[in-house]
């Protein structure tokens, strides 16, 4: 029989407490609830002295912030997941830093794609990750957090080349030489890098424009990337991807 995921819950509203507990218990019988919180200094005891294996930590409290928490806590082997009011920029800055959360109101799909990311990440560090999802919270977007089968790997946006897909795998190449293979979607890329010098040219690729070389004509063409590399690019993209190189060479 799986062992029971001793759970705590934190937030300062009542009602969405309410919620969360309640679907948790109704649709994931694997949760064990030992005790909820509604500000940072409950939370800060709840945690120290019942040791969770898991806690749904709200981003805002009365008294200060989830982060807070993480910083203040002496007991810290526990997978946190962040619970955050909609904002896609907050949303983005999550998937930069490979962080779990999940958007008020809480739903059952919400908290099985949580719980999805749980089982697949490890007991990393949880330090770096903080300090990207900060960073990105803040406007700034320097570094991506990419999350594999055997752990994350730290990357500076502004090294990264392009991405291609691989069946629901996404493979990273940097201007290093090296690559990294995510276990995520290239659609998942797609969406938290949009506002952000990258273009879909394909279905299978994503390319930084900083890296740009050459286009080659054609049908839908292909680009020349600065380390060589030639992607192809569909003629369903191709309108849109010269648009953006010609919108973007104008600033640089």
């Amino acid at each position: 029989m799986e062992e029971a995921i001793r759970t705590v819950l934190v937030d300062d509203d009542k009602s969405s407490l309410l919620t969360l507990k309640s679907l948790l218990e109704k649709n994931f019988t694997q949760v064990r609830i030992i005790g909820t919180a509604m500000t940072v200094k409950e939370a800060v005891t709840l945690i120290d002295e019942s040791k969770p294996r898991m806690v749904f930590l709200d981003v805002n409290l009365p008294d200060g912030e989830g982060f807070d928490v993480m910083e203040r806590v002496t007991y810290r082997n526990f997978q946190v997941i962040f619970v955050t009011a909609y904002d896609k920029y907050a949303v983005r800055a999550f998937e930069f830093s490979a962080l779990h959360y999940i958007v008020k109101p809480a739903t059952v799909d919400g908290l099985k794609t949580a719980f999805d990311r749980y089982k697949d990440v490890k007991d990393e560090d949880i330090a770096d990750r903080l300090s990207v999802l900060k960073e990105s919270l803040k406007g700034g977007h320097e570094k991506i957090i990419i999350p594999s089968s055997v752990g994350l790997n730290i990357v500076k946006l502004g090294d990264v080349v392009r991405l291609e897909a691989d069946d629901v795998y996404t493979t990273f190449y940097l201007s290093s030489g090296q690559k990294f293979v995510a276990s995520r979607s290239l659609n998942n890329y797609e969406k938290i890098l949009e506002d952000l010098p990258f273009s879909r040219v394909h279905s299978k690729h994503l390319i930084n424009l900083v890296y740009v070389k050459r286009y080659m004509r054609g049908k839908g063409g292909s680009v020349i990337m600065e380390d060589n590399s030639e992607v192809e690019v569909s003629v369903r993209k191709k309108a849109d991807f010269l648009e953006k190189l010609k919108s973007f060479a104008r600033f640089v």
